[in-house]
């Protein structure tokens, strides 16, 4: 039987206009539907950085003429993307539009150079002057230079300025990061906001006063690079200055997109391209309105206007961690899950930071993958080093765009005696796992956690987690195993409890769901539910299909990228796949099997594509208390319910509303009162 998969790039794409649907959803508030236009162009700036760049590549190679999705070439599908860009590029301007001209009834306005209040001139020049102009760069082309290396995804005005004499000059003005993109001017009741860029464009004639310019005009431009990091082979480097040099090399990468304001003149157009070297056939130029660099709208401001914005959630306690007692007594004791932000992120930090002063520990091993900017984890690591613990840190300093704080981390740690393990640099540790070994008697206990996301304060504010707290020995042994593995390539090692990636991940949960189709064939109940971020392996999508076919009912929420095509009357009636975007980024990752009415469970680092299969270190861990099965499965169906925030994904209707007439259901404060219910009982 041939099958059908939906192709990643487009499935991604539909992924960014569920986020863009939010920014159109009248029932969230109005500051954070605008932040949400910032969260969609963020998404599409890394998906043209990653994945448009990885398709281009392909597209100049000789395989440039391979089919890759329903007959399409390389070439074929960046015309495809570049095509479906410009569309939901223009919806959200609409959007953006729309929510300008609501917020008029908050008396918050919208303003540009041509409209700044005659009292505020004033306020703004001296803004200009002590603010703007000590920041801002200004490039005058001449006949030979080409476009200036900055970072990507910079904004910048290209300056046409015509002369007294009738010639024209053109110049490059980048847009300032280190300021806030939006002034805000308050008078009375009324807020202004305006760009720092039409700020810049106010005063270019006195920027420019020296070439005596009869006409000005300034236009917004924005280009995007392949970010991909190159090694140079080179044994006397270390993996950190590899990673370094290649960061500096990023700055260099091939140009692949290029937004331009729609009202550019064309000369001006012809002028950059040729100079930006951009190649119209591969890479992707898209008109768009006046400003970009819309992911500036993710900090736009809230004036105080607490009503506009999510009302505020205070994390919940979890009931067992808040006895008067050592949290390794309370895990001793028995597993218990943490579920952020829902739950306070603060467990993982007493966690650590009672590791770090206890005497009898005599060691600390984890992975970092992501931290926040100024990280509590890290400090309170630090600190168990300098109390004579025997710190491990597996830093993975290719976390794509945050390797340049990862290496500050790592130096960081370095300096105060943590001992760092890199692994291999092909072979990315996606893993979230940490190890405590506490002296017990003549013996060592062991304590740790294992997560489906990044220890880091900041996202745990926003992103969906699952950590499992543990002291269960053989969980902790394979934990300890993975820390040896990286530390120690080629050593053999037998994993008891977790099943890693690249080694067993993908062949066990094949087993899993071929043990469904048996007992489907048996006539026994048979049933899957799983949650993740992304599927795109197509191994793992067959099996799905046959399990289909044999009768097996699959329930899927996927946040992303979904390759898997649901109801399909061959291969996949017995398949439904929803997706849920809300106030949170939906993160967890959890599988539930049937298994004969032993309800199998477990949490995982991995989404099903081939990178987390077959190309990093990940761990899947069962989950074994009864109570902690029961909690996640009940979570699954209040996320399954939902009728307000849930999607259908790949149907006939592109991200249609999974609506009904049942009462209204939004999983996300569901689950939070679901918590808060537990916790009073």
């Amino acid at each position: 039987m041939k099958y059908e998969f939906k192709n990643r790039e487009l499935s991604w794409l539909e992924f960014n206009e569920r986020v863009l649907q939010e920014a159109c959803d009248r029932t969230v508030p109005i500051i954070e539907r605008i932040r949400f236009i910032g969260i969609f162009s963020n998404n599409l700036d890394e998906f043209f950085k990653v994945r448009y760049a990885t398709i281009k590549r392909i597209a100049v190679s000789p395989q440039k003429n391979k089919k890759l999705y329903k007959g399409l070439t390389a070439k074929d599908l960046l015309n495809e993307i570049t095509k479906k860009t410009i569309k939901i590029q223009n919806d959200s301007s609409r959007i953006l539009k729309s929510i300008k001209s609501e917020l008029k009834n908050e008396n918050i306005f919208f303003i540009n150079e041509k409209n700044i209040p005659t009292i505020h001139k004033e306020k703004i020049f001296s803004f200009f002057s002590e603010k703007i102009l000590p920041q801002m760069e200004v490039i005058i082309f001449d006949k030979s230079n080409s476009f200036p290396i900055f970072k990507d995804s910079n904004s910048f005005l290209i300056v046409k300025i015509q002369t007294k004499v009738e010639s024209v000059m053109y110049a490059l003005i980048k847009i300032p990061e280190q300021i806030n993109r939006f002034f805000v001017i308050y008078e009375s009741e009324k807020k202004y906001v305006i760009f720092i860029d039409d700020i810049i464009r106010y005063h270019l004639k006195d920027i420019f006063k020296i070439f005596s310019p009869k006409k000005i005009f300034a236009f917004n431009i924005k280009m995007t690079r392949d970010a991909e990091l190159d090694f140079a082979y080179d044994i006397s480097k270390s993996y950190l200055e590899k990673i370094s040099q290649s960061l500096k090399k990023r700055q260099k990468g091939k140009p692949l997109r290029l937004i331009y304001d729609s009202s550019i003149h064309d000369d001006t157009l012809s002028f950059l391209i040729k100079r930006m070297g951009i190649n119209k056939s591969t890479d992707s130029i898209i008109p768009a309105e006046r400003y970009h660099n819309r992911r500036d709208f993710m900090q736009f401001p809230d004036f105080g206007k607490y009503n506009l914005t999510y009302a505020k959630t205070e994390p919940l306690n979890i009931k067992s961690f808040e006895k008067n007692e050592s949290i390794f007594q309370t895990i001793k004791n028995s597993d218990v899950l943490q579920h952020t932000p829902f739950h306070k992120f603060i467990y993982t930090l007493r966690f650590l930071s009672e590791a770090s002063i206890d005497p009898d520990v005599k060691s600390i091993s984890i992975t970092i993958y992501r931290l926040s900017k100024l990280s509590m984890i890290a400090n309170t690591l630090i600190n168990a080093s300098k109390n004579g613990k025997l710190v491990t840190v597996q830093i993975e300093l290719q976390a794509r765009f945050d390797e340049k704080a990862n290496i500050k981390y790592a130096k960081l740690f370095e300096e105060n005696g943590i001992k760092l393990v890199f692994g291999l640099p092909n072979l990315k540790v996606h893993a979230k796992i940490c190890v405590v070994e506490k002296k017990n008697g003549r013996k060592y206990d062991k304590y740790g956690f294992i997560s489906t996301g990044n220890f880091n304060e900041s996202t745990a504010k926003v992103y969906t987690d699952i950590t499992l707290f543990t002291a269960n020995k053989e969980i902790l042994d394979d934990v300890s195993s993975i820390f040896d593995f990286i530390e120690i390539n080629y050593k053999k090692i037998k994993f008891n409890k977790l099943f890693i990636s690249p080694f067993k991940t993908k062949s066990t949960f094949k087993k899993l769901i071929r043990n469904e189709i048996r007992n489907a064939q048996k006539g026994q109940d048979a049933w899957i539910k799983i949650k993740l971020n992304s599927i795109t392996n197509y191994e793992m999508i067959e099996e799905l299909y046959k399990a289909s076919i044999a009768g097996v009912k699959i329930e899927m929420i996927v946040r992303g990228i979904c390759c898997l095509i649901p109801g399909n009357s061959e291969y996949s009636k017995n398949i439904e796949a929803k997706s849920i975007v809300d106030k949170y980024l939906e993160h967890t990752r959890f599988f539930i099997f049937c298994s004969a009415g032993e309800n199998k469970t477990y949490i995982s680092s991995a989404d099903w594509m081939t990178r987390n299969l077959d190309n990093r270190i990940e761990v899947t861990c069962p989950i074994l208390d009864p109570n902690n099965r029961k909690e996640i499965l009940e979570i699954f169906n209040i996320y399954w319910f939902d009728n307000l925030k849930s999607r259908k994904l790949n149907s006939f209707k592109i991200n249609e509303y999974s609506k009904n007439k049942k009462e209204p259901i939004k999983s996300q404060n569901s689950i939070y009162n679901y918590y808060k219910k537990n916790l009073e009982k």
